[in-house]
């Protein structure tokens, strides 16, 4: 056993791994040994029913001169419910597309979706103006879509061959395709050009700002229908949202999965005092991936962090520690833990984010931290963001800036977070790409970052709300800061003086421009005041737990 080396045993116990987690088929021939095969031939046939019905492929032909015809792929893949529960048995026949050619098989492959800030908003607002949310999801979406080009693919297993090529090698013979297919690389922009021309067609607007956000209004009301490639979310009034339903029916397959519950991973939760969205199931899933399903909790997602460059224990490796190997799956944790922080848990941004630049060569130390995350996770698994019916509170920001929180090369935090109904929707914490002078110039990058932020987030809110025929509060956006020599610099205008000469003016000028035009009013707050403190540095748990709080996040057994 001590010629079995580390790369050996990491191939092992992820076998191991896959075994106990019940994986998922990559081959009709894997179907074909499991005690579920019954099922997987039912989701395969349903899926060539579908493909035929859609008048998806072509006749059978020798392949052209000159082309190449792309391969193909057979994905097998169970849904899932909220609580982990298998509730359907999907297969796709999919197109190779990484052997297509751009410029020949191929030209424009941008597909827009929604992001996570924009959802945010939309159920801030659904919870705001007591409008409904209902979720639909569209059968084979990208089978819908016209191709722009001549794709030919190699013929799958089971068609049959016409008469005239049954002496013909199969090899030799290809079938067109007539519509977009999964896997090509132009498949989503087809769909989306498909659906938004379908939209556009029937009164519904929408902007290059939120080009997924599709807004209908009339007399008796208005819809919102968020696109997420084939999950559209709607948001309005009763009636129009029976209407859009009924429209997109009469065009597409759809099905109605009634009131929005589980999207992406998020789980939603609808009651009389508001909205509350969560991610539990997925928790759980990650803490068991990585074993810490067991683990002691924790009050904080960190420990409190020492400056000093020698007992900091997340610096950067050293010359005589050993970088961890394979086995230990520091990048999947990261990638694990940075969708939690992006979409629910604002309350980890910033030790995911310090965490993360260690990703090339991490050490024990940054894995202890990974764990101290995971740890926090098992204690606070409901936690979540609620966002509060009938609450029609201004968006509000908070922006703040930790001094030389990389003291190793010299670079500080920024952090700003923004709320709406005292609910977060927006927020980031980011290592600064300037090295920052004193406390002072840390502050006015953040301000200038956060100032950015809020030009969109005022952008699309105002776009969205008289889309809608919603009220439009015009007013400045407050922006919170807990430095008064940046609040006053900005209020007064650049100095030019031996503290600031060194400072380029943008950073002063965009911001005082916002403040000139109205769009933004920066004000001082208490440091112990500031929300903002959570995303830019480790904090004590009775400090941590205030802004959590102040940030609308809260515990599921608290509603």
């Amino acid at each position: 056993m001590d010629e079995v080396n580390d790369a050996f045993s990491y191939l092992l116990s992820k076998e191991i791994d896959e075994e106990n987690e019940d994986p998922e088929p990559k081959s009709v021939y894997e179907c074909q040994k499991r005690h579920d095969w019954i099922k997987w031939k039912d989701a395969i046939q349903v899926e060539l029913d579908s493909l035929n019905k859609r008048n998806v492929f072509g006749p059978i032909v020798l392949t052209p001169e000159d082309v190449r015809p792309v391969g193909y792929k057979w994905v097998f893949v169970r849904k899932r419910n909220e609580e982990n529960e298998i509730t359907r048995y999907k297969a796709r026949l999919v197109a190779q597309g990484f052997s297509q050619r751009p410029g020949i098989d191929y030209e424009e492959t941008y597909s827009p979706v929604m992001d996570a800030i924009t959802f945010r908003f939309l159920m801030s607002l659904a919870a705001g103006e007591n409008l409904e949310m209902r979720l639909m999801d569209v059968v084979t979406a990208y089978l819908y879509g016209s191709l722009d080009t001549d794709i030919y693919m190699r013929v799958p297993d089971g068609f049959n061959m016409p008469e005239a090529l049954k002496s013909k090698p199969k090899e030799l013979c290809a079938i067109k395709l007539q519509r977009s297919l999964y896997g090509l690389k132009q498949s989503g922009r087809m769909w989306y050009n498909r659906l938004s021309e379908h939209l556009t067609k029937e009164g519904y607007v929408n902007d290059p700002i939120c080009p997924c956000v599709f807004i209908k209004k009339t007399k008796s009301g208005f819809v919102i229908i968020a696109v997420y490639v084939d999950d559209l979310n709607i948001i309005g009034t009763q009636d129009e949202i029976q209407k859009a339903t009924n429209y997109l029916k009469g065009e597409f397959e759809m099905k109605d999965l009634g009131q929005t519950k589980f999207c992406l991973g998020l789980q939603i939760e609808h009651s009389q005092k508001g909205i509350f969205v969560h991610q539990s199931t997925y928790t759980k899933r990650v803490l068991k991936r990585f074993n810490m399903d067991k683990a002691t909790p924790l009050s904080t997602p960190m420990v409190v962090r020492s400056l000093n460059v020698e007992s900091d224990p997340f610096r950067p490796h050293e010359e005589n520690e050993e970088i961890l190997g394979p086995e230990v799956p520091y990048l999947s944790a990261i990638g694990a833990l940075m969708y939690l922080a992006n979409c629910t848990r604002p309350d980890i941004s910033f030790a995911v984010n310090l965490l993360a630049r260690f990703s090339s060569s991490p050490t024990r130390r940054h894995w202890n931290g990974i764990k101290h995350i995971f740890r926090y996770l098992q204690g606070t698994m409901n936690l979540g963001l609620f966002y509060p019916k009938n609450s029609k509170g201004q968006m509000v920001g908070f922006a703040d800036a930790g001094y030389l929180s990389d003291p190793h090369k010299a670079r500080s935090q920024t952090g700003y977070v923004f709320t709406i109904g005292g609910t977060a929707i927006s927020w980031r914490s980011q290592k600064q790409t300037l090295v920052a002078t004193s406390s002072n110039h840390a502050e006015i990058i953040a301000l200038h970052e956060a100032s950015r932020e809020c030009v969109w987030l005022r952008s699309i809110s105002q776009h969205i709300q008289s889309s809608s025929g919603i009220n439009v509060n015009k007013e400045p956006t407050i922006l919170y800061e807990d430095n008064a020599a940046c609040v006053a610099q900005t209020n007064e205008g650049y100095i030019k003086s031996d503290r600031t000469k060194h400072i380029p003016p943008k950073f002063f000028s965009y911001t005082q421009e916002l403040e000139k035009n109205k769009d933004i009013e920066v004000k001082y707050v208490r440091s112990c005041d500031n929300a903002a403190d959570l995303f830019t540095k480790s904090l004590p748990t009775s400090v941590f737990k205030k802004h959590l709080y102040a940030i609308g996040m809260r515990h599921q057994r608290d509603l």
